[in-house]
Order: C-alpha cells, then structure tokens, then sequence
C-alpha cells in the first residue's frame, strides 16, 4: 500500500495533466473551504491570549446566581451535580433549582435531589429547591419552569450528569463585570475521556471545536452557540426574548434569538470563559456517538432552515450575520454534503490508487492544522496543558473520524429533510412538539 501511494504521489507531481488535476480537486478545500476557517481560528487564538492579558481577575459584584439542573434520569448521579455547585468558591447567594421531569417515572432522581438539602441547608450562601414535575414536558419545559421562579441576576442553565470546577461559577461571573456582555458559554470537557478509543477522540473534538473554537470566536465578538448543557446569562436577557422556544436544539435556538437583538444594541456580547468549566459524559462507542449526533445534526438543519429569514446583518448586526453564514450555514449543513459528494465523484473518476494518494495528501494538511490549532490552545490558552497535551498521541487517527463525523452529519440533515427526524426527540415528548408547532 505504502508503495502505491509513493507511486501515485510521484505521478501527480511529475505528469502536468494529474499534477493540474489534483490542483483543481484539492485547492478548492484549502483555498476556500477549510483554510481561511483554521486561520481565523489560529489568529483567534493569538488574540484571545493577548485579551486575556488585559481582563480583571477580580469579583466585583456578587449577584444571586440561579442554577437550573434539569434531571430526568440521572438518578444518585444528581448529587454529584448538586455537591459541585453547592461546594462553590463563590462568596455570593447560589440558588440551585433541580427540576426533575417527569418525576413520577424517574422517583429515584427526584429522591435523590431530594436528599441533597441536608447538606445544602449547612453551607453559607447556597439554597436548593426541588421541583416534582410529576409528567415529562422535555428539556426546555425544566429550563422555562425554573426561569419562573429564579431569583437571581445570573441564570445558569445546566444538565443534571454535568459536574464543575469549584471556581466555575467565580470565573463565570468575572466576565459580568463589563455590562456589555449579556452571555456566556461555559467550556465543557469530556467527563469520561478515559473510557474507549471513541471518547478519546470526542475529548479532542471538544478540545478543538469548543476550548480553542469557541475561544477565537469569542475574541471576535462571533461565539456561535452556547450549550444547553452549559449556559450562563442576564436573566433580563432570557426574560427579553421570552424564555426557551418548544423543540430539540435549544441552545442554539435561545443563542440565535439572543442574537437577533444586536443589531439594535450593538454593544452586546455573547463570551466563552474557556476557565468556566464544566465536565459531561459522551458516547463511549462509535455507534452512540454517531446515533448522538444524528439527532444533533438534524436539529441544526431544522433550526437553520427556521430562522433562515432572520438571519440579516440588521437583526444580528455584520459580524454575527458572518460568523453565522460560515459556521453554522456553511461549515455546518453545506460541507458535511460537499466532503461526501466530492469523495463520491473521486471514486468514480479517478483510479483508487490516485485517490489514495490525493487522501493522504489531503490527510497531512489536516493533520498540520489540527495538531497547529491543539498546540497553540494548550500553549497560549488552556490552564491545564499537560492534562490536554496527553490527548496529542490520538490527534493522527482524529481526521479520520473528523472525516466520518461530516458523512453522518450529511446522512443526518438528509434523514432530517426525509423523515422529520426533528419531531422525533429525545428532549421532548411528541405532545409537547405538536402543541408548540415545532
């Protein structure tokens, strides 16, 4: 194999015809596709670091922080949730509100919930409040339910199996100090990183696409999304736009509606804190992952396709409407079908031996850059770089799942279009669907 592909990479570069074709087959990717992406995000990366050089480390203000922990079927897992938030450095009044959906099948969550305010009632500062939501109404149903009855400035919405950092919420409310910012997505690392060759690899696509992503958006005033496992906002803000929208995809449906209000207030900012973090198990094999994402993929399209006509530079103001296009229209939903038709058609127009050699070509690029974008977050922005560093021996097998990552994603949206997969989700029940029209 190794000779065939030698042999190939020699006749592309010594035959002018195969030397001009593979020019126009491979430069498209790297000249307009994924190049001028990676270089954002090296120069993003850069800048980042240097902002962060100028940026108070102090609390200046001590808000009620609101923690919604929406449970369902966590069950003793939830206390492991509740303790990382109640043992917070935080010298501030943290409200933890654990909604349990559907409590009637899922008693042993809400048991467990319940069993945390002993603890809670002996530490300083730190309120619990359990909500029995006896039939299920999904994810946003928790997250609207205890908007309602949340008391603090600051409303972090968080999933039940998250843990955190005990200076999460410190950190997170740093970057309240400047009144601009009305957001922040918090930095969610794999839990499970140590399980399987598959959570391996989801460790540095977190690593990649939200540590050092979200990172380079952040210091252009561009962040894409803000998780739903992991959100932190002025509660104004959530009372503004009038809560969470029925339906799968909330994250980025709330973050697509935040955005819709900047280009009359054009101050505003959504921020990542990649120091705000927290930790969520993933898959832990391949089949999962993809099964995952299938549901992830497919929600995007939905919410992409909804807001399609409100995504104007009036509405999002220019740099927002950019970053939007690219990264969530572009990056997102065209590529997945770009890098799955454009292998097709090199399977049937060239012989397997030429495009073996033109992947692996095209494999070192996307090595090169990732293993760049990696280094350069571990050196410049990560605080726990030897603990990040040790994920570097997976980053040769990572473009290959990157690779299959994009196929599924295609497969997804085409099954989304096909079936309406969006109106079969796991973060919703049907009836909830049908009755908010999603």
């Amino acid at each position: 194999m190794i000779d065939s592909i030698y042999l190939a990479l020699v006749s592309i570069i010594t035959f002018h015809d195969s030397f001009l074709t593979f020019i126009l087959v491979f430069t498209p990717f790297i000249i307009f596709f994924e190049g001028p992406l990676q270089l954002i995000t090296i120069i993003g990366i850069f800048k980042f670091s240097k902002n962060k050089l100028t940026q108070s480390n102090l609390l200046t203000q001590l808000p009620t922080v609101s923690c919604c922990v929406k449970c369902y079927s966590e069950g003793y897992r939830v206390i492991s949730t509740i303790k990382s938030l109640n043992f917070q450095t935080y010298p501030g009044l943290i409200e933890i509100i654990a909604v349990v959906d559907g409590s009637l099948q899922n008693n042993d969550t809400l048991l467990a919930a319940e069993s945390c305010k002993k603890f809670v009632e002996k530490t300083n500062n730190r309120k619990l409040i359990v909500i029995a939501k006896w039939q299920r109404g999904g994810a946003v149903s928790s997250s609207n339910t205890a908007l309602q009855i949340a008391s603090g400035e600051i409303f972090m919405d968080l999933d039940g199996d998250s843990s955190f950092d005990n200076n999460m919420v410190v950190n997170a409310v740093k970057n309240f100090n400047d009144k601009n910012v009305i957001a922040v997505a918090g930095n969610l690392r794999v839990k499970n990183a140590n399980q399987s060759l598959t959570t391996r690899l989801q460790t540095i696509e977190y690593l990649l696409s939200i540590s050092a992503g979200r990172s380079a958006l952040s210091a252009f005033g561009a962040v894409n999304n803000i998780s739903g496992a992991f959100g932190i906002f002025r509660k104004k803000i959530l009372d503004l736009v009038g809560g969470y929208d029925t339906g799968t995809a909330e994250d980025l449906d709330i973050t697509t509606r935040i955005k819709q209000y900047f280009g009359r207030n054009k101050s505003w900012r959504i921020v990542f804190d990649p120091y705000a973090v927290g930790y969520t198990d993933v898959p832990e094999t391949f089949l999962g992952y993809f099964k995952q994402r299938l549901h992830w993929e497919g929600d995007l399209f939905y919410l992409g396709r909804k807001y399609l006509d409100n995504i104007r530079p009036g509405l999002l103001n220019w740099t927002n409407y950019l970053s939007t296009i690219i990264v969530t229209y572009f990056m997102q939903i065209i590529l997945p079908f770009v890098i799955t038709f454009y292998i097709i058609y090199l399977l049937y127009a060239f012989p397997l031996q030429y495009v073996i050699a033109l992947s692996f070509l095209v494999y070192l690029f996307y090595l090169f850059i990732l293993s760049t974008v990696f280094l350069l977050y571990c050196l410049l922005i990560s605080d726990r770089s030897s603990e990040d560093f040790a994920n570097f021996l997976y980053i040769p097998i990572f473009p290959f799942f990157a690779f299959f990552s994009r196929v599924n994603a295609a497969l997804a949206i085409t099954h989304s279009i096909i079936n309406k997969s969006h109106l079969d989700s796991y973060m919703a029940p049907w009836w909830v669907l049908k009755k908010g029209k999603f």
